[in-house]
């Protein structure tokens, strides 16, 4: 047995499925997860001692690659001044800092956790702020594990195992979530006509990355930006994977939008657990304790992420890579494109910047949207899944997420993916 197998099987009497995150439990793929010892720059090792180019990138964080020295450096010396006091920091202003100077539509920020952390409680003050409790959410994004966020069709790991919703969550809360399809303005139209007297905000992942990568048609944020202004009803973007990931000002400023409220994670804690929420001034000013909305965290600004993700958001700005980071990722998709074409295999691959997905099968045409993401064949990608797995490179273990490109991926990285590639798809080939 192997040692992964091993801990896997030590881990499930103790801990729910084995993981504390039901996706790294590979059950989608009809496998069993590997264990992972060490990570270093585009690569990680698991408990066996076997090498693997990583996409996954600890779902989104790690632009930069694992163990970067600057982020290592940062951590290390905040780590000897203490690991949490439970006080404000100047760490925490000189992030607070960078993000609004970043980001123009973020006035104010509050950090927090995690990007459950920071949309929860963005919702919460919305509510507040307009004195409407219902909330608009499109089908296939992920915001989350509130309960507000669990009703309908969610992304993420519920996209993954088929559950349009979680038991325990009360169904009053779930009569005051309204879903409508991705990239859908005469759903918005129609349910805002019905609802906005009720409707609070409206939380959209501007670049859907949580039923695999999902683009917005042309317009249509802008459309959404307009329709929600004129309703009284509050934008907020979940950039909690798209913020620092495809541009320094998150893709809003790519798309000259601003919304009311953005929520971010993963890369500002370069690594640790982080999130953040912000947005107007006169909004954010309701948050205790300068005003009556609580919302409160003992690790809220922890001095040991704060100094990991002030490091990330350091060598990003200076480096200003983005437009490499995309030129590397289209040159990888164009390959493994190629490749498919060759096998006769049919994939659709969905991009935005460094982020990816192929979708499976004869049903995708162009997957605009969660019902369109859902006609792909989990079957061939699982298949394909474990031929990268087995020849060396780590794919996110559901047909629902986003593979990353970090700036530590190498040319001989592609290399290796590329022929890890035609092995795999040569044997889903043959299979056929």
């Amino acid at each position: 047995m192997s040692q992964s197998s091993d801990l896997f099987k030590k881990s499930s009497q103790i801990i729910p499925g084995g993981v504390n995150s039901p996706v790294r439990a590979f059950k989608s793929v009809g496998s069993k997860p590997f264990f992972v010892k060490a990570a270093r720059g585009s690569r990680v090792i698991d408990a066996d001692g076997k090498e693997y180019v990583d996409y996954v990138g600890s779902w989104g964080p790690m632009i930069l690659g694992h163990a970067h020295p600057e982020v290592v450096e940062a951590i290390c010396r905040a780590a000897e001044r203490g690991t949490s006091y439970g006080a404000p920091t100047e760490t925490e202003f000189e992030m607070a800092k960078a993000i609004t100077e970043a980001i123009p539509s973020i006035e104010m920020v509050r950090m927090v956790s995690s990007g459950t952390e920071a949309v929860m409680s963005a919702v919460r003050l919305a509510r507040a702020f307009t004195g409407k409790n219902a909330i608009l959410k499109f089908a296939g994004c992920y915001h989350g594990h509130a309960d507000s966020f669990l009703s309908g069709s969610a992304g993420s790991g519920l996209a993954t195992f088929g559950i349009p919703a979680s038991p325990g969550v009360p169904s009053a809360l779930a009569e005051l979530t309204m879903t409508v399809p991705y990239n859908d303005l005469e759903a918005v139209r129609a349910t805002i006509r019905e609802y906005k007297d009720i409707l609070a905000c409206a939380v959209i992942e501007p670049v859907a990355g949580n039923m695999g990568v999902v683009l917005p048609k042309e317009g249509f944020l802008a459309q959404l930006r307009e329709i929600t202004a004129k309703n009284g009803i509050l934008l907020v973007f979940d950039e909690v994977i798209t913020g620092f990931r495809l541009h320094y000002g998150g893709y809003q400023d790519l798309a000259g939008i601003k919304p009311d409220l953005t929520c971010l994670g993963k890369i500002i804690g370069g690594g640790l657990p982080v999130g953040a929420f912000g947005g107007r001034r006169d909004i954010m000013k309701m948050l205790a304790p300068s005003g009556p909305v609580y919302q409160a965290g003992t690790l809220s600004g922890n001095p040991l992420a704060m100094s990991a993700g002030l490091a990330t958001l350091n060598v990003l700005k200076r480096e200003d890579g983005y437009r490499k980071l995309e030129e590397k990722t289209v040159l990888l998709c164009n390959e493994m494109g190629l490749i498919f074409r060759e096998k006769g295999v049919q994939v659709k691959i969905n991009r935005a910047g460094s982020m990816f997905t192929p979708f499976f099968g004869p049903g995708p045409g162009e997957i605009q949207d969660y019902d369109c993401a859902k006609l792909s064949d989990t079957g061939l990608f699982s298949r394909f899944f474990g031929g990268m797995l087995k020849n060396g490179v780590s794919l996110p273990p559901s047909q629902f997420e986003a593979s990353f490109v970090s700036f530590a991926h190498s040319n001989q990285d592609f290399e290796l993916t590329a022929g890890a590639c035609r092995k795999a798809v040569s044997a889903i080939s043959k299979r056929r």
